[in-house]
């Protein structure tokens, strides 16, 4: 009899090399290329290369100075974090390529100047409103988590009937061919001959859920626009163009939590917010000291000198009423006196005529050259007849 067989033994697998770093998806994700579930397909279609040698796991880490390329192309190297605000048009995809060759959106991003681009979340080629860009994956994966519970609202016209009763049944959530859908605040805002125009707000965003839900109710969406997307707002951004959000402004509204969850990165090189424009905030200007003294400027060698003879205003001049009334301040022409109400024009310098009077009028000059002794010695008494006793001219202590 021969000696009994060893029992054979199990072939094991030698466990992959540990390697620091992030998982290569998650690498391809933040940089932009792709997002996860697409990187993991490129991966498995065989396309992505590691140090020139091909990937067949997407359970690789990789490190910043790892050499990755798709197709041949290496990886762009990683930037900031960057968010767009997309006011997206009705009749367009979003998706990078179409087997239907429909109109993409994508198509006008890169027209507009964008770098590589993923999108928050998708609508439908029917569905209009604000659409979230991003450069990075891990962001982009982070704001689509259900847990993350950002609130996205609608407005929506539908054609139907239907009664803000029924609307408030939808807080309570509902399941529809096996599909549960999460709790929907609905507020009816107007009827507009067989359409409503109704004002959603939910968080889930599931597949054509507003279509879904609404058509349970019999109504049916004839337009869709999305006008918030957690705290960005679609404002009145027109249709087709594009904002960027500022790297504080998101810093903000993403809080610490989400901002370490997703993995951004602000210290990296920032690419472009768009084509010739940046992201500096205008500055704001100060509020001038009242109470400082005034500083002039100095005067330029090239600064012509100030003239002497300005234009000025015409003159004005005040009406008197006898009823009264307030003072009146009128333009008045050259060669015209301001006086009482009715007044006639004046030469320069003289008095208007008396009534009844043919005796040509002197002027002011004329009257001044009179003799002023003629005058005191009709003031003293010196002519002949009775002293002229009146006031004296001045009293002691009160100087005339």
């Amino acid at each position: 009899m021969g000696e009994p067989q060893k029992p054979a033994r199990k072939k094991t697998t030698k466990p992959l090399e540990k390697r620091e770093g992030d998982r290569i998806a998650k690498v391809m994700a933040r940089r932009g290329a792709a997002s996860r579930r697409q990187a993991e397909q490129l991966i498995a279609e065989g396309r992505v290369t590691l140090n020139g040698n091909k990937v067949s796991s997407p359970a690789l880490n990789v490190t910043e100075s790892d050499d990755i390329r798709i197709d041949g192309e290496r990886l762009a190297e990683r930037q900031g974090t960057r968010v767009w605000l997309y006011h997206k048009p009705s009749g367009k995809v979003v998706t990078e390529s179409d087997p239907e060759g429909r109109e993409t959106i994508f198509a006008d991003l890169e027209a507009k100047g964008l770098p590589r681009v993923v999108t928050v979340g998708r609508l439908d080629i029917n569905t209009e409103g604000l659409l979230l860009l991003t450069n990075d994956g891990g962001l982009k994966r982070v704001l689509e988590l259900p847990s993350t519970g950002w609130l996205r609202r609608y407005r929506v016209r539908a054609h139907g009937r239907v009664t803000q009763a029924q609307l408030d049944k939808l807080r309570d959530g509902m399941t529809i061919e096996g599909i549960q859908y999460g709790p929907i605040e609905a507020s009816l805002d107007r009827m507009q001959g067989g359409n409503a125009w109704i004002n959603l707000a939910l968080r889930e965003g599931k597949n054509r859920e507003v279509k879904n839900v609404l058509g349970a109710l019999g109504l049916q969406v004839n337009r869709l626009i999305r006008v918030s997307y957690g705290p960005f707002q679609l404002g009145d951004l027109p249709v087709g163009e594009v904002s960027t959000v500022k790297s504080r402004v998101l810093a903000d509204q993403l809080g610490k939590r989400l901002a370490e969850e997703a993995g951004v990165d602000f210290a990296a090189p920032m690419p472009a917010a768009l084509a010739g424009r940046t992201d500096v905030a205008p500055r704001k200007m100060m509020p001038r000291d009242l109470t400082a003294p005034r500083v002039r400027r100095p005067k330029r060698q090239d600064e012509p000198e100030e003239q002497a003879d300005r234009p000025r205003g015409k003159p004005r001049g005040r009406i008197l009423f006898d009823d009264g009334r307030k003072p009146e301040y009128v333009e008045v022409d050259e060669g015209r006196k301001p006086g009482r109400a009715g007044g006639k024009p004046v030469e320069k310098g003289g008095r208007p005529p008396r009534p009844g009077s043919d005796r040509p009028q002197k002027s002011g000059f004329a009257r001044a050259q009179k003799p002023r002794s003629d005058r005191d010695s009709r003031q003293g008494g010196d002519r002949p007849g009775k002293p002229r006793t009146g006031r004296p001219q001045s009293r002691p202590g009160k100087p005339r």
